[in-house]
């Protein structure tokens, strides 16, 4: 008699229900030091009384829990969470950037009613400061920071912290597109866009090629081409004087031996000793530590090469002494040279 009734009955609690209430919002910087939570100005979520829950629980809502707020003097609207029903009774705790958004101050009536709004599936974002532009990866920033937030809404800045520093972005673009402007964050995957950030100024390449067309000179050191005197043009360094032709002449070695060097090559060498000494400038983050040294090879060290050293050559002994009776052998010895007792004595 009453199944249709039932049916009527359980058909209707499966319509989901929609919370509207009316509260004073503040910061969350003027909450109670014993239940605020500063990190929560970086998010997107608010905390409401718990008179709220109560209702929520009575009312089939679909869950995630989401809101939207809504501002009674500017008409400004957003979305978020909730994370946590622990304000006072007629109250609500937005995060500072919420309340920028929604252009009201302490104290000003806040609409808050549950909504619904579609999983995201890409985001649009701009940072406000080429500051951004500092965080190496900010795809791996952003999907840290993002598990704060609920909801991402067009039109919204939102703040992040990273390092101990506030970052500012807008959200410029949503899909899928829907008449709340607004997707959901929580367990869906998000692809992310990033538009350039304001006050970023493209480089001119073009200015930059046309000043990079000299070409830098080769690194002598580097290549193996000569010293570090080479490598830094020391000798350009010092003042062009004429041919000093007093010290030409043929080296010898140490062993003897004369040095057979070309003239071209010393009238290469352009170094004078006249004058004051020159500076030695060297461009910045290089160092000189002057011309390495090689000892020369005389014939007598290779004949001492050859020949082995006679120093240490000997007899080796053991640290193991051996327990040998010395007078072992002279006392069988006096035994075997001692006289026989005649066998026949003779008396006279």
């Amino acid at each position: 008699m009453f199944s249709g009734f039932g049916g009527f009955a359980s058909g209707y609690a499966n319509i989901p229900q929609k919370l509207e209430e009316f509260f004073r919002c503040y910061p969350i910087a003027m909450m109670n030091d014993n239940i605020r939570k500063d990190n929560a100005n970086y998010g997107g979520k608010i905390f409401l009384p718990p008179s709220a829950l109560n209702k929520l629980t009575m009312l089939n809502i679909r869950y995630p829990m989401l809101f939207e707020l809504k501002s009674q003097e500017s008409g400004k609207v957003t979305h978020g969470g909730v994370l946590e029903f622990v304000a006072e009774e007629g109250r609500v705790y937005l995060p500072q950037w919420m309340m920028e958004t929604l252009q009201i101050q302490p104290g000003s009536i806040l609409q808050v009613s549950s909504t619904d709004v579609p999983l995201g599936q890409f985001v649009k974002l701009e940072p406000q400061s080429v500051d951004f532009l500092d965080i190496s990866d900010p795809k791996a920033v952003l999907e840290r920071v993002l598990r704060n937030f609920s909801t991402l809404t067009v039109n919204d800045i939102i703040e992040i912290s990273y390092n101990n520093k506030i970052y500012r972005i807008k959200i410029l673009e949503v899909k899928p597109e829907s008449s709340s402007k607004s997707i959901c964050v929580i367990e869906t995957d998000l692809v992310t866009d990033f538009a350039p950030p304001v006050g970023y100024v493209e480089p001119d390449y073009k200015a930059q090629q046309k000043n990079q067309t000299k070409v830098p000179k080769p690194d002598a050191a580097m290549n193996g081409f000569g010293s570090m005197s080479k490598r830094i043009n020391y000798a350009d360094m010092l003042d062009p004087v004429k041919q000093n032709e007093n010290f030409l002449g043929e080296g010898k070695k140490l062993s003897g031996k004369s040095i057979k060097q070309k003239e071209e090559d010393l009238k290469e060498i352009k170094i004078s000793l006249d004058g004051k000494p020159a500076p030695l400038n060297l461009p910045e983050g290089q160092l000189f530590f002057g011309f390495p040294y090689v000892p020369p090879v005389t014939e007598t060290d290779n004949n001492d090469e050859k020949t082995p050293s006679k120093l240490f050559q000997g007899e080796g002994k053991s640290l193991r002494q051996s327990f040998k009776r010395k007078d072992r052998g002279a006392h069988q010895g006096s035994k075997n040279k001692a006289p026989k007792s005649p066998e026949v004595i003779e008396i006279d």
